[in-house]
């Protein structure tokens, strides 16, 4: 429209100079059929000014409608950033419906304008699987019994579904006579869920209030979490204002175990683990053994999340694990780049300095929610795939987006945790 308003604009600004010099000269206009006079003249001007009005209503009626979709979107967005917190309040509940309801009012092309501090198109519109196929494990009529199993979570519907209720029906399994539960440690993703999904989700709060609320006796919490890192440090902070309210109260331990001093300490959970991982890996892959992927050029790299904390030292460690293990090409990086050897320039010139051609992305991770969807395989410049794939010492670059919570192995050992803890 504005392209077609200037062109418009500038030819009868053009002719109306030229009609009016020609006049005012004396200059007759000539045509095939004849000569124009003063008054056709003016004729043609009012006509070419009734034709840019008439544009000039339409360029203005569109712009205040382009005002108007961006001034919807950017209310969307304000109510997105409102409900991408990391703590609750006592209007949760109702904001997270009002986001969800003014999105739904917009139309296509204003959902594509949705832009905030943290808010975009895909908080809503992503596809990420059937939420129905999960369960939020949240209902009452516990018995005194209650296996807690927490989590940081994931708004990728197919990944919780897979991952955590994974880990979770297994203990179910396992433990017919504990009433298994869930929290998240992160309400950032529970108000997302809530939000888009109309599913419900505890945080740990939540949770450990409804244990008192039904008269819970006996408390077992198993962390999902990899290491005993800020989130592990953070359920234990909280578990702290509620102890007094049960008769017995235990922690198992996350999946990796105990930390350990340096990176050479590895233990047998992290054995498990290194094992478990790789021959998913392997299998996805196509190959019938990680020597047969070596002897192919191929390399695994495992992307974990990374930390600032203490608990850093682990992926260290699962480096350690990885070689001991006589697994040459497998790989260990992290999103954070903590520790520092596990950057993705690092580890990209790693696998290089290996001699290795072919190199497949798995996350390390229970979970394959956003980071291995956008920071391993994202299309952004600056995804793991993007990047290596830009340096130009690989042939080829694949990623597989499945999160540890699926492998059966991990599963068992979730349960083995919990087992060496429920009396």
């Amino acid at each position: 429209m504005k392209k077609k308003l200037l062109t418009v604009m500038i030819a009868g600004a053009v002719l109306s100079v030229c009609l009016a010099g020609c006049t005012e000269a004396g200059v007759a206009v000539g045509t095939s059929e004849g000569e124009i006079d003063q008054q056709q003249v003016s004729e043609i001007q009012t006509e070419l000014d009734s034709i840019v009005g008439d544009i000039l209503t339409e360029f203005n009626s569109e712009a205040e409608s382009e005002d108007d979709d961006q001034a919807k979107a950017d209310e969307v967005a304000a109510l997105i950033d409102a409900i991408y917190v990391q703590e609750r309040n006592d209007n949760t509940d109702e904001q997270c419906a009002e986001a969800k309801a003014a999105w739904d009012a917009l139309t296509d092309a204003q959902k594509e304008l949705v832009e905030g501090e943290n808010a975009d198109p895909d908080y809503f519109g992503r596809d990420t699987g059937d939420a129905s196929k999960d369960d939020p494990k949240n209902a009452d009529d516990i018995g005194e019994n209650e296996l807690l199993v927490v989590s940081f979570g994931t708004s990728f519907n197919e990944s919780r579904a897979n991952d955590i209720k994974g880990i979770e029906d297994a203990l179910e399994e396992a433990f017919p006579d504990w009433s298994v539960r869930r929290a998240f440690t992160a309400q950032i993703i529970i108000n997302h869920v809530q939000a888009r999904d109309g599913e419900a989700i505890d945080n740990v709060d939540q949770a450990l209030q409804r244990a008192v609320d039904n008269g819970v006796k006996n408390l077992v919490i198993q962390p999902t979490h990899l290491m005993h890192g800020a989130e592990y440090d953070e359920l234990i902070d909280t578990l702290a204002n509620y102890e007094d309210k049960f008769e017995s109260v235990v922690v198992s331990e996350p999946l990796l175990g105990e930390v350990g001093a340096d990176a050479t300490k590895v233990n047998d959970d992290k054995k498990t683990v290194a094992e478990a991982v790789v021959k998913a890996a392997v299998a996805t892959a196509g190959y019938d053994s990680l020597q047969a992927a070596d002897e192919d050029g191929c390399a695994f790299v495992l992307m974990g999340h990374g930390t600032a904390h203490l608990a850093k030292v682990t992926y260290s460690q699962m480096q350690t694990q990885m070689n001991e293990l006589g697994y040459k090409n497998v790989f260990v990086g992290t999103v954070e780049g903590e520790p520092e050897e596990t950057s993705c320039e690092a580890v990209m010139d790693a696998v290089a300095e290996a001699g290795y051609k072919k190199v497949i992305l798995r996350p390390l991770m229970v979970v394959a929610g956003d980071h291995a969807n956008n920071d391993m395989a994202g299309e952004e410049d600056d995804s793991w795939a993007s990047m290596f794939k830009a340096s130009g010492n690989f042939d080829s670059v694949d990623c597989q987006i499945e999160g540890m919570g699926r492998i059966e192995d991990v599963q068992k050992l979730y349960v083995e945790h919990s087992k060496a803890v429920i009396k």
